[in-house]
């Protein structure tokens, strides 16, 4: 019956709901008189509830309309629905009480006893709430009877537990029947009628349970806790899922929020907050041109900068069809112009500076892909090292206030083509801010980003989909990562704090064990390593390391006014040594593959290209 109710129409439901209110009405008051007069009504006050109740009760009707009791559904009762009821029954008591003192004798209440109109109240109130509730209770009863729920347990004793709990009993698709926290103090109560039984490994361990899945409602956990929850509960055989951070459920219902756990939710790292960080006032208003703006980091960054409220956003790319994907992502809500163009094309970019003068410009734009650059190292140089010289000098040229290029790890003591390219572009940075009085040049440098094109996640999903084997370069090899949107918006802080020849680098917390990632990503799938899923050591490619370093044995971090933004010291280039590298500069040109290597060893003594 109570599903049934659900499927009806809206007049369905307000006609019905009109006819249960008004007959709830009706009985209290009738109770409320046989109380005042112990069930002896006197006549009079028999001829008034005949004459003028009915009229009462079009006014109660009106005023719990008012107070949105025809607009929630019957058998979703919560502490608002209850206030919402105490609110329109008070309304209607106080307008009742105020009528009948300021009227002579009762006015157009005459007739009838204060008293009945308190008593009617207070049994209006109390017969409404325990309809609505009893409603509530057979539904969910319904739903435990017929087994039409799913038992799940729930990891999490604290608010959004117990409101997913709520949730979750409302509906009845999944029927919450033990929860695990860690506080003993919690061990054996109750919420909503689900005890609470401790800590997920000790309630576990001893016995197998009749779940199906375990839910994780630890919002404000660490990584490393929920990790360890998810590992030890797929090692039991169950299914896992997690609801999302705090300021993600800020939004939507939280059933609808829940999800399976994904690699973010276990890398062990937090994510930075970057919802009060003033990016919005310093950037409002600013035309900020952003290189690469197809790219995973570059495209990123757009997105923020239109959140930000720039006045124009330039897009600059040299593939047409990513750059008609994020100009056509991003519509016309601000004034977005896409500008296809080589980097590398000084003609072409001096063109795009003169027209629109941006205030700030983010280089993103630069090759990757650590093998590929390895066979082809004239093709990193110029568009890795000579984009940068030449963005470089056409902003100073042009008076562009701030220049942000994004940089690597691998630019530290670099092993490989891509590493030293990103190296050398950072230093020309810093010499052009030897040499700048206006433009501010900065350079920003981090780690892997979950996701990438080309990174390892999305390789490892489709080794997975097709069945495997997964590869790994090495055992012992560790990264540091990073969410791409966090990466984009510590940019952006970046840009924002950095003045003139400033270096920063990004707290990436604890590097990642790229084995530990690949068995993580398969236990996801559902696959079991080693029996579904293989896993194959290749052995390191050209130009690649077991660990990557953040910073170099030369340079030491400085802390910022933001605790995931360190400032480069030391290791700085002095005047001798940029001027070697303008000398240098002057020698690049079109050159082959060899000549390249040659080249880079002269910029960097200490690297040896393979």
């Amino acid at each position: 019956m109570i599903d049934k109710l659900h499927r009806i129409s809206k007049w369905q439901r307000i006609i019905g709901l009109l006819g249960l209110y008004g007959l709830l009405l009706i009985f209290s008051t009738w109770a409320a008189y046989g109380v005042r007069f112990d069930f002896d009504v006197p006549i009079d006050h028999q001829l008034c509830f005949r004459e003028k109740w009915p009229w009462i009760w079009v006014v109660q009707i009106t005023f719990l309309v008012s107070a949105g009791q025809f607009s929630s559904r019957l058998s979703f009762f919560s502490i608002p629905d209850l206030k919402k009821l105490g609110i329109g029954i008070g309304a209607i008591l106080g307008s009742l009480l105020v009528i009948w003192h300021i009227g002579d004798n009762g006015g157009i209440l005459a007739g009838i006893s204060r008293g009945v109109i308190v008593l009617d109240g207070i049994l209006a109130f109390l017969s409404l709430a325990t309809c609505r509730l009893l409603f509530r209770v057979i539904r969910q009863e319904k739903h435990k009877s017929d087994g039409q729920g799913r038992k799940i347990g729930i990891a999490g004793a604290g608010e959004a537990g117990a409101a997913l709990a709520r949730e979750l009993q409302s509906k009845g698709e999944l029927l919450p029947v033990v929860f695990f926290d860690d506080d003993e103090s919690k061990k054996g109560l109750e919420i909503h009628g689900v005890q609470i039984q401790g800590r997920v490994e000790e309630v576990m361990s001893p016995q197998k349970m009749d779940l199906t899945e375990i839910i994780i409602a630890m919002p404000s956990a660490s990584s490393k806790r929920v990790r360890e929850i998810s590992e030890y509960v797929e090692k039991q055989g169950y299914d896992c899922r997690t609801i999302p951070t705090l300021s993600q459920l800020a939004t939507g219902d939280m059933v609808s929020s829940v999800r399976p756990l994904e690699i973010r939710d276990i890398l062990g790292r937090e994510p930075a907050n970057l919802a009060a960080e003033g990016l919005e006032d310093f950037y409002s208003g600013k035309c900020v041109l952003v290189t690469g703006a197809g790219g995973s980091i570059g495209s990123e960054l757009c997105r923020q900068l239109k959140r930000c409220g720039v006045s124009r956003l330039v897009l600059l790319e040299r593939s047409e069809s990513a750059l008609f994907d994020i100009h056509s992502e991003l519509g016309e809500a601000i004034n977005c112009v896409p500008e296809l163009a080589d980097i590398t094309d000084s003609h072409r970019l001096r063109q795009v500076l003169q027209e629109h003068r941006p205030a700030a410009v983010f280089h993103a734009a630069a090759f990757k892909h650590v093998g590929l650059l390895e066979r082809q190292p004239a093709v990193a140089l110029r568009n890795n090292v000579l984009s940068t010289h030449i963005l470089a000098k056409l902003a100073r040229e042009q008076k562009v206030d701030r220049v942000v290029l994004v940089s690597t790890d691998k630019a530290v003591e670099p092993a490989n083509v891509m590493g030293a390219t990103k190296r050398l572009a950072e230093k020309l940075m810093e010499g052009h801010a030897l040499e700048s009085s206006g433009t501010r040049f900065i350079s920003v440098r981090f780690g892997n980003v979950l996701g990438s094109s080309g990174s390892v996640v999305p390789i490892f999903e489709r080794q997975i989909a097709a069945g495997g084997p997964v590869t790994v370069r090495d055992a012992a090899v560790t990264r540091y990562f990073m969410s791409i949107p966090e990466a984009a918006g510590l940019v952006l802080c970046s840009g924002m704090l950095g003045e003139n020849g400033d270096r920063f680098i990004l707290e990436m917390g604890e590097p990642v064990k790229i084995l530990d990632l690949a068995e993580q990503m398969i236990r996801f799938s559902g696959k079991i390593t080693g029996q579904d899923i293989a896993i194959e050591i290749t052995g390191l490619g050209p130009g690649e390391k077991q660990h990557e370093k953040l910073y170099a044995s030369e340079e030491q971090l400085e802390a910022t006014s933001h605790p995931k933004i360190y400032r480069v010291q030391g290791g700085r280039m002095n005047a001798n040594a940029w001027r070697h590298i303008q000398d240098q500069m002057a020698l690049l040109k079109p050159m082959s593959d060899s000549d390249a290597k040659v080249w880079l060893q002269k910029m960097f003594p200490d690297f040896r290209a393979k």
